[in-house]
């Protein structure tokens, strides 16, 4: 069977290649021969690469900037003191993309004419075929204000969150209670001035409501799963998810076995434990939404691959991003049409993009 576009809605390629020290140019086995030990044990064994995405027939990425504020962070010692470093930390992650689309690597997506000419280039693409990009932002804090949004929109940036872990410049996210702070509504303002899409991933139950109550502009989540298969904050519970569906967003779904294996232990490092989460796993939580909603028109993939983990903590089953081309099959045996399945591997996130633009 011919392998089928995929667009992945979440993954932080940049982060991964700049900060991590990762040549994502050359195929996830070989990186893994290159990373050092704190590397293998602070984000786990690769499992993105452009040649794997290439592999993979992941022919369109949302590929994020993603610098925050957090004093604290023990975990990946990435995180910032003040905005002023996560705009240049941010600013850097673009200028990697940019080298990337100079060499004929990968190529930004802006508009609908370069969706739709990436698409068409992916049913049949050629050994050189760009992969194509969407700029996101995985929590606002590179935004230095609302003046700041047409500077980033001119970069290309489409999609914003306005927290990751912790408390943002802008909003409480997830491992915290509260809502909106009051920076909030301004920088909301000009995203929907701009047409940016609002990406509720990380907010709070309180942050997300009132995002919701604030903006009116198009919104995602870009990388989620469903409370109600596995409890937790950072899971969408069935009312956001049908929040989500009545503004008629798109959520994809994440492979973070913590997101979904119900008797995974964070506290306990991944390479000491197993999971039974496999790929039919991701698509329980595809199906779930589907069921909500009524239809298959608000399911995606986001997978956040490498996203702070590795394929120690992904799926059962899937050693690279190449493995998602086992998903159109998985989605056939639970009974979904053919053009089902390529609006979930796909056509939703093409759907959301049109429409916004």
């Amino acid at each position: 069977m011919a392998h089928q576009l995929i667009i992945d809605a979440h993954l932080d390629l940049a982060f991964s290649a700049v900060q991590v020290n990762r040549d994502l140019t050359v195929p996830a086995a070989t990186v893994r021969t290159q990373d050092g030990e704190n590397v293998r044990r602070s984000f786990g064994s690769c499992t993105v690469t452009w040649p794997e995405l290439r592999r993979g027939h992941v022919g369109i990425v949302f590929g994020t900037v993603m610098s925050r504020i957090d004093p604290n962070d023990e975990w990946t010692r990435s995180a910032m003191y003040c905005q002023d470093q996560c705009h240049g930390i941010g600013r850097g992650h673009v200028a990697y993309y940019q080298v990337l689309e100079r060499e004929g690597l990968i190529r930004f997506i802006h508009n609908v004419s370069d969706l739709n000419e990436l698409v068409d280039a992916w049913q049949a693409p050629a050994a050189d075929t760009p992969i194509g990009l969407v700029l996101a932002m995985e929590s606002a804090d590179p935004i230095l204000s609302p003046d700041n949004v047409a500077e980033w929109w001119d970069l290309g940036l489409r999609m914003v969150s306005l927290a990751h872990y912790g408390i943002s410049s802008y909003s409480h996210g997830t491992g915290t209670e509260g809502g909106l702070l009051p920076r909030a509504k301004p920088l909301l303002e000009a995203l929907a001035a701009a047409g940016i899409i609002v990406d509720l991933t990380h907010t709070t139950d309180q942050a997300f409501r009132e995002t919701l109550e604030t903006y009116d502009g198009p919104v995602a989540a870009s990388h989620h799963n469903c409370r109600a298969l596995v409890p937790g904050q950072r899971q969408l519970s069935d009312e956001m998810i049908k929040a989500i569906v009545e503004r008629d967003g798109v959520i994809g779904a994440a492979f973070d076995t913590w997101m979904l294996d119900p008797a995974w232990e964070k506290d306990t490092p991944a390479y000491d434990q197993a999971t039974s989460a496999t790929l039919d796993t991701v698509v329980d939580h595809i199906d779930h939404i589907a069921q909500l909603a009524g239809n298959a028109r608000h399911s995606g993939i986001g997978t956040d691959l490498d996203g702070g983990f590795g394929t120690e903590q992904s799926p059962r089953g899937l050693n690279t991003i190449a493995d998602l081309q086992q998903l159109p099959d998985l989605l056939e045996k639970r009974g979904y049409s053919a053009e089902d399945v390529t609006g979930i591997l796909s056509g939703n996130w093409t759907r959301l993009l049109s429409r916004t633009w």
